[in-house]
């Protein structure tokens, strides 16, 4: 049967996929918002939050590609119609994967202050940032275990059971936060940031044991490890192994952006914070489509339908632009409002609202590079994802900021350079792909 890309069908996938991916900024804003407002060393406290979930950001995402891999290979199984020749892999990346993930608790834990010491914390924001990570790390193992169900469940052409699983999450954060960080008279005692990373752990907690359900009970796939290793253990090892490279690059510029931010003072790194984390939320949004791209690329891949693959594209460029620029005019008419959920320090207010502008005007190229980037991981094309990453982050952003730095742009520096980061991970993918995939389609 041929694969429908119809507007009904890409909203299908993309929407749940949308409210799945919302989540996960939706939970760290959560966390800003209610630190931002306690009476106890406010500044300070977001300051840290931030560091902190910049750090944990990268963490998950350089182990988080396990997302990407396994959907890339079910779905071109399931449009081969031969899934279960693959059935098996799942959960031997899963077992893979979140050994890693404690390895990773055992290597860091003890470093914490000189790890946040990098992102030139000092002081009290650095005290926080040690209290704060202490606790969150341990939820470290459960996010990565949800992830790679994510992605099993979007290689089965699935994204309405990952959005059940982000909005339970979601909402018992969100409940834990309030409770946990203000407390309530008579009965818990306000815990301020350490509560908002109790409240964290626990949420991410609940999300992996209802993963372990629903993928038991509603997919073929099992979860009991079994050996050998699956055939194409191999190939998901090497797209892991690109993807890493590539996320160490993101996070090249994710680092440098919040040392930055850090070094010029604590209300920098506090406006940098909520910029930022909206910055993530328009990105998750916009992959709701990037989504829908990784998942039907790789099953029209399998089924050899190229001619289907660039009118998926061309549709996907489309939408994501006209997302792009909603997303763009709603921010600018909450352009106020949307400050003072976060702080009522006007200081930090102030300097928020200086470049606020420049992370709305990226929308619409952060959708192309975001879309792309989805049909790409769709396509199994984790090299040359790695390679642009590499281009975009050393010869554009790193020269670009530490320029912009040294005439004393600050946060116009960082935000600037963002821009020019993003429209250089984008045209590369498009020409790329019609590159490969037109003189396919013109066969066909």
């Amino acid at each position: 049967m041929k694969t429908s890309i119809s507007l009904k069908h890409i909203n299908k996938l993309a929407i749940p996929a949308l409210i799945s991916g919302v989540s996960e900024p939706i939970l760290s804003l959560t966390d800003l918002a209610v630190i931002g407002n306690i009476d106890l060393n406010a500044t300070e406290s977001l300051g840290a939050v931030g560091i902190v979930t910049t750090f944990m950001s990268m963490l998950i995402w350089v182990l988080g590609q396990t997302r990407s891999s396994i959907s890339s290979i079910i779905s071109q199984y399931l449009g081969a119609n031969n899934l279960e020749a693959v059935k098996n892999l799942p959960a031997q990346a899963i077992f893979l994967i979140t050994s890693l993930s404690l390895l990773i608790i055992i290597g860091t834990f003890p470093f914490a202050e000189s790890i946040f010491k990098l992102y030139n914390a000092s002081g009290l924001i650095l005290d926080y940032c040690i209290e704060y990570y202490r606790i969150r790390v341990f939820g470290f193992p459960f996010t990565l275990f949800v992830i790679a169900v994510f992605g099993t469940f979007r290689g089965l052409q699935n994204t309405y059971y990952p959005m059940v699983i982000a909005i339970v999450g979601t909402l018992v954060n969100v409940l834990l936060d309030v409770v946990l960080v203000y407390g309530i008279d008579g009965v818990i005692n306000p815990m301020n940031i350490k509560g908002a990373a109790y409240a964290s752990v626990i949420a991410q907690l609940v999300m992996a044991v209802l993963a372990v359900y629903l993928l038991v009970t509603k997919t073929p796939i099992p979860l009991k490890l079994s050996f050998p290793f699956n055939k194409e253990i191999n190939k998901f090892i090497l797209m892991i192994l690109n993807l890493f490279v590539r996320t160490l690059a993101l996070n090249v510029t994710l680092y440098y952006a919040s040392s930055f931010s850090t070094s010029y003072g604590a209300e920098y790194i506090a406006a940098y914070t909520i910029a930022i984390n909206l910055w993530f939320l328009g990105a998750f949004i916009i992959d709701g489509y990037a989504s829908a791209g990784n998942i039907l690329s790789g099953k029209l891949l399998g089924a050899k339908e190229y001619v289907t693959l660039i009118a998926l594209s061309n549709k996907l460029i489309r939408y994501g632009i006209v997302v792009g620029i909603i997303i763009g005019v709603l921010g600018a008419t909450l352009y106020y409002p949307l400050g003072t959920l976060f702080t009522n320090d006007q200081v930090v207010l102030n300097r928020f609202y200086e470049v606020f502008w420049i992370v709305l005007i990226m929308q619409p190229f952060c959708a192309l590079a975001f879309i792309f980037d989805g049909i790409f991981k769709g396509l199994g094309k984790m090299r040359y994802l790695r390679n642009v990453l590499l281009f975009s982050t050393f010869i554009i952003f790193v020269p670009l900021v530490f320029w912009l730095d040294s005439l004393d742009y600050k946060l116009y520096a960082i935000f600037i350079a963002m821009t020019f980061w993003i429209i250089a991970r984008g045209i590369p993918l498009i020409i790329k792909f019609r590159q490969l995939f037109l003189p396919l389609a013109q066969k066909g």
